[in-house]
C-alpha cells in the first residue's frame, strides 16, 4: 500500500515547483518588458539626435556599445577564500584590481610554483566568476592570478569613463597584470575574455597554453545587429565604426580571434563550449577549436554560458590540460574532442 504521507509530500513538492516556475516566468516577462521600454526610449532619443546631431548620435551609440552588461549572475563569487589583493596600473592609466593565490602547502616542489595561471573574466563579469578554478589549480602547484578589467568588478574606470570599457583595454589589462605578477604558463579565459587573451597574445604576450571557455570568435560580429536594434541610419553606423576604431586605438580587424590563430604563432588551446550556450553559439567554439593550430575541443551538455565555469568535471579537465605545461616531460593530457 502506498504511503499517504509520501504521496502528500510529493504533491506538495510538485505544487511548490510549479509555483516557482510560474514566479520565474513572471520575472522573465517583467525583465523583458522593462528592457523593451528602455529600448524604446533609447530609440526615440537616437532618432532625434540622428536628425539634428549625427555625431552625438554616434557617440551615444558608442557609449551603449562600450557599456558592460549588469546582472547578479555576472557578479557570482565562486572563490573558496580571498587571495592577496593588489593593484596594477595599465599603460593607459587605468587602475586594475588583482588578486593572487600561492600554491597549496606541499603542492609545489621546493616551495616554488610550477607555473602561473591567469584567470580572465568576460564582458560584464569579474574575477570571482572563475573562482572555482582557484583551489584545484593551487592543489596542482600553480600560483593563480585573477584581475578585474577596467570598469569591471572592483577596478577603476577605463579611458571612456565609469562603466565603459573596450576589448583592447581588457587585453592591455591582462598584459599589465602579467608584467607585474608573472608571465603566464597558462591563461584561462571566459567569453569576451577569450578574445582579450587572444589579442594580448597577438600583441606579444607569451603564454604556455590557453583555455578558451565559451569563446567569441568575432567580437564585432554583433555590431550590425546592435545598430539595427537601435535603428541607426547608415551614416550613423559609419560614424559609430569610426569612433569605435578611435576608441580601440588600432584596426578593428585585430580583434578577430580566427585571424589571430591563422596569421601568427599561437600557443596550444583547449576550447570548452556547451551545446546549450544561448549567448555564444556552440558552433563558434567548434570553429575556433578546428581552426586553432593545436586546438582541442571539450563539449559539454546543459551547462549554458556560465555554469560550466563552476562545473567540477570541466574544472578538473582544465587543470589536467594545464599540468603538462608545468611539469616538463609529463605525459600529454587525455582531454580531447569530446563532441
Amino acid at each position: 500500500m502506498a504511503d499517504p504521507g509520501a504521496q502528500k509530500s510529493t504533491t506538495v513538492r510538485a505544487e511548490t515547483d510549479r509555483r516557482a516556475a510560474r514566479l520565474a516566468a513572471r520575472r522573465r516577462t517583467a525583465r523583458r518588458r522593462r528592457a523593451l521600454a528602455r529600448l524604446a526610449v533609447v530609440r526615440a532619443r537616437l532618432a532625434v539626435l540622428q536628425r539634428v546631431a549625427p555625431a552625438r548620435a554616434a557617440r551615444s551609440a558608442l557609449d551603449l556599445w562600450c557599456t558592460p552588461p549588469d546582472g547578479a549572475g555576472r557578479r557570482r563569487d565562486d572563490r573558496h577564500s580571498p587571495g592577496r589583493s593588489a593593484t596594477v596600473t595599465t599603460g593607459a592609466g587605468a587602475r586594475v584590481v588583482v588578486e593572487t593565490w600561492e600554491p597549496a602547502p606541499g603542492a609545489a616542489p621546493g616551495g616554488e610554483p610550477v607555473g602561473v595561471v591567469h584567470l580572465v573574466h568576460g564582458w560584464g563579469g569579474w574575477r570571482g566568476q572563475l573562482g572555482a578554478f582557484v583551489e584545484p589549480l593551487r592543489a596542482a602547484g600553480f600560483r593563480v592570478v585573477a584581475a578585474d578589467a577596467p570598469s569591471h568588478g572592483d577596478s577603476g574606470p577605463g579611458a571612456l569613463g565609469a562603466r565603459r570599457s573596450t576589448l583592447p583595454e581588457m587585453a592591455d589589462a591582462l598584459a599589465a597584470v602579467a608584467r607585474a605578477h608573472g608571465e603566464p604558463s597558462a591563461v584561462v579565459a571566459h567569453s569576451l575574455g577569450t578574445a582579450a587573451a587572444a589579442l594580448a597574445v597577438r600583441d606579444g604576450l607569451a603564454v604556455g597554453r590557453l583555455v578558451l571557455v565559451a569563446p567569441i570568435a568575432d567580437p564585432l560580429g554583433e555590431l550590425d545587429a546592435f545598430a539595427e536594434a537601435l535603428r541607426l541610419a547608415p551614416p550613423t553606423r559609419d560614424l559609430l565604426r569610426a569612433r569605435l576604431a578611435v576608441a580601440a586605438g588600432r584596426p578593428l580587424g585585430d580583434m578577430d580571434v580566427l585571424d589571430t590563430a591563422r596569421g601568427r604563432p599561437v600557443p596550444p588551446a583547449l576550447v570548452v563550449h556547451d551545446r546549450a550556450d544561448k549567448e555564444v553559439p556552440y558552433r563558434v567554439g567548434a570553429e575556433i577549436a578546428a581552426s586553432w593550430p593545436e586546438g582541442e575541443l571539450l563539449t559539454t551538455e546543459g551547462l549554458g554560458h556560465h555554469r560550466l565555469l563552476r562545473d567540477a568535471t570541466v574544472v578538473r579537465a582544465v587543470v589536467d590540460y594545464l599540468v603538462p605545461v608545468a611539469v616538463p616531460g609529463a605525459p600529454e593530457s587525455g582531454v580531447g574532442d569530446a563532441a
